[in-house]
């Protein structure tokens, strides 16, 4: 698994063992209500910082922590007859701070505790007496997804409150977290995390499994339920209560965590092998209303933060629609097979917005990229805020407009006998709704701008290779110091053929 870009993000953490530990043999059923009570309980006291890691992980490198390994023989669940196995994540690096974690078999709960034997440290001269009590960082799911023979690593609980799945075929790109608090808010953000993860032990013929995690950060708790189904797209269904301890600027719920350096709209900064670089290459929403919208990503100079207001949303997703191998020309990471993650509400989430941050990023090592809900009417303090969702990783069936949809838009300075400092885009649309068109005439492209822009040219023709339709625009924006807003959509009178491409040219 790559850690490298996960551990920028909420790594500050509480080990609350003491007062939120289960004993072993505890009887009882354990399930969400047990983790939601805790919740509560620990919203109602002050929050307080645990321990950090001993002498002997302080100062641990990323090669370092890196060469620190769980040795697969020893995965949990190796000799039990389950398709499911556990690895462990060590402490160290930015993993400061201890996570525990439990095994709920029937109805007896019991704590898998920390052993150095579980680990190969590699090249590190660390004294594994040193570590006994050390505790762990998060957790892998691994599970037969690809092959029969063989257990695929699906699914990754490391760092603050985020977690990473994998379908068939995929490889690790994107996140999502339990919760985002302030985001790019001139205070800075707040990132909790979970402190406490409780694991039901599958049975034979599972093909799912159920995990239970509590989240704590200084003004927020939560409970969560997760209900991982591994498969061609794997699903994680997501149940959480939500109790804070004092009002928040920004409650962003059911994050998505990406990054975006360059792509077909946005040249690198300086000489790249790789024609693009991303994870995502666009946020997609599904409104309430019915309308599609595909927002393409960029990498600003600033931080830019756009939003779009919706009621009960049918769902929005951090998209990797590029699947070209020859688009990256990355053998090494190959973001080709990185998986798009798309969130589905189940039941009504009532009015606000899907916001989108884009944060200024210098190379790919960090996630700059981040998209969540934020409810209009958020919870009180000390209220429980109730929310469920799922979250699709998808590369082979990916959640797009059954009508029509943007395939890539490319953007250079328009071409013209003498240079005006005009800006070109060429939008290519595909789907059936305009693939099967037959008219004499091409369908007709709604375009709108701002106020800061001035459309200069507007073509629509037949894209002869794909079998779409290419839209060009050319415009000249008024004022470069401010940002340009772009709409564009193809109808026929007042039937809609395609999602809106709705994108944000930021200032120069």
């Amino acid at each position: 698994m790559d850690i490298r870009r996960r551990g920028r993000c909420g790594l500050c953490a509480v080990f609350l063992a003491a007062c939120l530990g289960i004993a072993a043999g505890s009887a009882g059923a354990f399930n969400f209500n047990d983790v939601a009570q805790r919740a509560r309980e620990l919203a109602a006291k002050p929050f307080k910082k645990g321990a950090g890691l001993p002498k002997a992980l302080q100062g641990l490198d990323y090669e370092q922590y890196r060469d620190i390994r769980h040795r697969p023989e020893l995965a949990h669940w190796r000799n039990a007859k389950t398709p499911f196995e556990l690895m462990f994540f060590h402490p160290g690096w930015h993993f400061s701070q201890p996570v525990k974690l439990n095994e709920i078999v029937g109805q007896r709960v019991s704590e898998i505790r920390f052993d150095p034997g579980l680990f190969n440290y590699g090249a590190n001269k660390i004294d594994s007496r040193d570590l006994r009590a050390v505790g762990f960082a998060g957790f892998r799911v691994h599970y037969p997804i690809n092959s029969p023979k063989f257990k695929d690593e699906v699914t990754a609980f490391l760092g603050a409150s985020y977690f990473r799945a994998l379908g068939r075929g995929q490889r690790y790109g994107l996140s999502a977290r339990g919760l985002a608090i302030d985001t790019a808010l001139a205070s800075g953000e707040e990132f909790p995390r979970f402190v406490e993860f409780w694991i039901e032990r599958p049975d034979p013929n599972a093909r799912t499994l159920a995990v239970y995690g509590l989240l704590d950060s200084p003004r927020a708790t939560g409970a969560y339920r997760f209900v991982l189904t591994p498969g061609v797209e794997t699903m994680v269904d997501v149940t959480a209560r939500v109790f804070l301890r004092n009002r928040v600027g920004k409650l962003g719920l059911a994050p998505l965590t990406s990054m975006f350096l360059f792509g077909e709209n946005q040249r690198p900064a300086g000489e790249d092998y790789r024609p693009e670089v991303h994870d995502s290459d666009g946020l997609s929403i599904h409104t309430g209303a019915g309308e599609w919208i595909w927002r393409p990503l960029v990498n600003p100079r600033r931080l830019l933060v756009t939003s779009f207001q919706t009621s009960d949303p049918r769902g929005f997703g951090l998209m990797q629609r590029d699947r070209d191998f020859a688009s990256y020309e990355d053998l090494a990471a190959r973001p080709d097979l990185r998986p798009s993650a798309w969130v589905e509400p189940q039941g009504k989430w009532g009015s606000g917005r899907v916001e989108l941050v884009q944060i200024p990023a210098p190379d790919d090592t960090n996630d700059n990229i981040v998209a969540y809900w934020i409810p209009d009417q958020g919870p009180a303090p000390g209220k429980a805020y109730d929310l469920a969702y799922r979250v699709l990783w998808q590369k082979e069936r990916e959640t797009r407009p059954p009508h029509a949809w943007v395939t890539q838009s490319r953007r250079g300075r328009g071409y013209t006998r003498k240079a005006d400092g005009s800006v070109a885009f060429a939008v290519d649309f595909r789907g059936p709704a305009v693939e099967k068109w037959q008219g004499d005439k091409p369908p007709e492209s709604l375009v709108t701008l701002d106020a800061n822009a001035k459309l200069m040219e507007h073509t629509l023709y037949r894209n002869d290779v794909t079998g779409g339709w290419r839209l060009n625009l050319r415009l000249r924006r008024l004022d470069d110091n401010k940002p340009l807003e772009l709409r564009a959509l193809l109808r026929n009178g007042s039937t809609i053929l395609s999602e809106t491409w709705s994108y944000i040219l930021p200032p120069n």
